[in-house]
């Protein structure tokens, strides 16, 4: 219950699925949390949930693609909490679902804005911060299609690789800072994204179940599975953990 007391952390993307359940269990193990989102209604009652619950957090809009959006951020949460010592650049879309010969640049360039270029300005600004806090933790939600292809949404999967090249690279340039970067490569994990993803196709329940049996383990993981792993990367347990790639799949990647 206290693996992240006295720790600020921000989560993107945090009204719901994945970053959700990050700002949960980051609040239950003591951490003050920033939940960043473009959806208010539902960013400000994740927050009031927590303040329910009798941790400390508050919802702060943010779109991640505007690098002046982002800068005014960190020093809103800096100044509202008093530090920054984690980052977890969960912020993401899935883009459009078409062969990359029929992608138009502005819809290749939205996922790109959104998911590379929203951790990168979310780094470069966080990191004054971290600093002066005397280190942290830095995460970045890849994916499993950071790891490996699959024939469909092309400029989500180079979006997703970039991230995992970015986490390396970032992990060498702040060690001497004691700030960690590490990438997190989730499989399919049964979130609001994935459901409307699963929509178009079908029936939603059996795709489920024919999306869960690509796993060895037999079928699809939940938020929380996600949110434990984050929590790991975060807090003092992995201080020795920088530039790694923790894979949270059933299995899908180890084929």
């Amino acid at each position: 219950m206290a693996r992240l007391m006295n720790k600020v952390a921000i989560i993107t993307g945090a009204a719901m699925g994945i970053g959700r359940a990050c700002v949960e269990r980051m609040a239950q193990e003591g951490a003050r949390v920033a939940v960043v989102d473009t959806q208010a209604q539902s960013g400000e009652a994740v927050a009031a949930g927590i303040r329910q619950r009798g941790g400390q957090a508050r919802y702060f809009t943010c779109d991640v693609s505007s690098e002046a959006a982002v800068q005014a951020l960190m020093q809103q949460v800096a100044e509202a909490f008093g530090r920054i010592d984690i980052l977890v650049n969960n912020a993401g879309i899935s883009g459009i679902d078409k062969p990359t010969h029929e992608v138009t640049e502005a819809e290749w360039d939205r996922v790109q804005a959104v998911n590379v270029k929203g951790p990168f300005f979310c780094t470069k600004h966080a990191i004054a911060h971290l600093r002066r806090a005397g280190g942290g933790s830095i995460i970045n939600l890849s994916s499993i299609y950071g790891l490996v292809g699959a024939p469909d949404v092309p400029p989500y999967h180079a979006s997703k690789g970039a991230l995992r090249l970015m986490t390396k690279t970032d992990a060498l340039i702040y060690a001497a800072d004691k700030i960690r970067v590490n990438s997190i490569h989730p499989g399919f994990i049964w979130t609001p994204m994935v459901d409307n993803y699963l929509g178009h196709e079908g029936d939603v329940e059996a795709r489920k179940r024919d999306v869960g049996a690509l796993h060895p383990l037999g079928h699809m993981g939940e938020p929380d599975d996600i949110a434990w792993g984050v929590v790991y990367l975060a807090s003092d347990e992995a201080r020795f953990v920088t530039g790694a790639e923790l894979v949270i799949d059933g299995g899908y990647t180890a084929r």
